[in-house]
């Protein structure tokens, strides 16, 4: 089963890794997916961001690192994935995240959201 985990990863955390890793153990193939999101000014382009996500991640062979434009689950659908993957950092994470999963839900039924902790070492 083909996942997505999307994000900004700007930059990339010991957070995101200690989720990526999981990911790619439970997940036959993992793609880890940069939006492009022309209302934020981010500290690092989409090229660098793809880039450190690379060589940070080069020990995963099941592991593909992309980036992609507008709606998360459109871009899930395209690539014929079946999960979300969303990070929560904080319980204050919960409630927008549970929002956005019964949005994707809607627009897509077969796409499902799973919400993983950071492992509490990742934290700073």
């Amino acid at each position: 089963m083909l996942a997505i985990y999307p994000g900004s990863f700007d930059p990339i955390t010991l957070g995101h890794l200690d989720i990526i890793e999981r990911g790619c153990e439970l997940f036959d193939r993992l793609v880890v997916a940069v939006l492009r999101n022309p209302n934020k000014t981010p500290m690092f382009t989409v090229q660098e961001r793809l880039e450190q996500i690379r060589l940070t991640t080069r020990h995963l062979p099941n592991l593909e690192v992309d980036s992609f434009d507008g709606l998360t689950v459109n871009y899930a659908q395209m690539r014929q994935a079946k999960a979300l993957i969303r990070g929560l950092r904080a319980i204050s994470d919960f409630e927008a995240e549970l929002q956005m999963a019964h949005i994707n839900k809607t627009l897509s039924s077969e796409i499902e959201t799973f919400f993983w902790r950071h492992q509490m070492s990742t934290v700073f």
